[in-house]
């Protein structure tokens, strides 16, 4: 016996009837033989942590802008935030921590320079739209290794796509990284928020710090565990009524307070206005696509060629290749 399939074996015996093992996972889009020593949900951790597109998350805007300090949220952190999140929801219920971690290591893999902000110009100039789960799957499919994608298990990829929007995925491992995105990025955009002096403590309604917690760590404990607590007996992940509808109403608290308000997002206009122009400027010099990009071109067209080098840009190199284009350079006497 392998240490895979004592791995396996180990699953069957622990985990609970509910999760999804990995000797039963629907497989991969092109077959491969198994490895010895990890599982098939544990080699795609390591392809989706070894992958560029994952490196550059560090780089990328989670919710602001570029921010003066070492210790506010990149993609990255916040990837990184909600993979923990979910393995302790699925320890607490018995599910599959591989599948969960892996789905949760790319989830935002497909996400833009710039945030949100980025992927609502996208969405506006690529015909048919864009959103980040679905370009997350395609960068996993297709754009990393050169076009020959990470070619990941079925399971890992359905959390990936399913993470937001309104398809759900077939397991209760992808169906908690839903919530757990969700907690993540409100208590993380809270704390941001307190650090930049967006928000202060009494603007939080206090009768959700008494319900969920005065502090981060607080709130993130009271969430995570009510999940756990709910979702135990129901055979489906699960929030309690009252502490369901209190992050929601601290959701919104979010979005009235910090994710439009103007002294957090002061600088998304100039971010938009920079990827409308690069957008154009491509869709009108093809020929100018990297290499990677030109086969997509010639299969799916330019737009789309366009769409898929943009989004896989990190902040820096977004506001580089701008500069490059747009902006005059220095003039020197040799």
């Amino acid at each position: 016996m392998t240490h895979r399939q004592r791995t396996e074996e180990n699953e069957r015996r622990v985990l609970s009837p509910l999760a999804c093992l990995a000797a039963e996972s629907r497989g991969r889009q092109r077959p491969e033989e198994e490895d010895d020593l990890r599982t098939c949900f544990q080699r795609d951790v390591d392809r989706i942590v070894h992958s560029k597109a994952f490196r550059r998350l560090k780089h990328k805007t989670q919710v602001f802008l570029r921010p003066e300090g070492d210790h506010y949220r990149t993609r990255m952190t916040h990837t990184l935030e909600v993979d923990r999140i979910a393995r302790t929801i699925a320890r607490g219920l018995g599910l599959n921590e591989d599948l969960v971690e892996a789905a949760a290591l790319g989830h935002d893999l497909g996400h833009t320079p710039f945030g949100h902000a980025g992927e609502r110009v996208l969405a506006e100039m690529l015909p048919g739209g864009f959103h980040h789960n679905i370009q997350s799957l395609r960068v996993v499919d297709l754009l990393e290794k050169d076009g020959e994608g990470l070619n990941l298990t079925y399971e890992v990829r359905r959390g990936i796509l399913c993470h937001t929007g309104s398809d759900q995925a077939e397991t209760m491992e992808g169906q908690l990284l839903r919530l757990a995105d969700r907690i993540a990025y409100i208590n993380a955009d809270i704390d941001d928020a307190l650090r930049g002096g967006i928000i202060f403590p009494m603007d939080i309604p206090i009768h959700l710090q008494q319900l969920l917690g005065y502090t981060y760590s607080q709130r993130i404990n009271t969430l995570t565990l009510d999940v756990i607590a709910a979702s135990e007996d129901a055979g489906a992940i699960r929030q309690t009524p009252e502490i369901g509808a209190a992050m929601e109403e601290l959701r919104q608290f979010m979005f009235e307070m910090v994710y439009r308000n103007p002294l957090a997002k002061g600088e998304e206009g100039k971010a938009q206005d920079m990827i409308r122009r690069l957008f154009a400027y491509y869709a009108q010099h093809q020929d100018e696509l990297p290499e990677e990009f030109q086969s997509i071109r010639e299969r799916e067209g330019a737009l789309r060629a366009v769409a898929d080098y943009i989004a896989g840009m990190t902040d820096s190199y977004a506001v580089e290749k701008f500069g490059d284009l747009f902006l005059p350079a220095a003039w020197t006497v040799k």
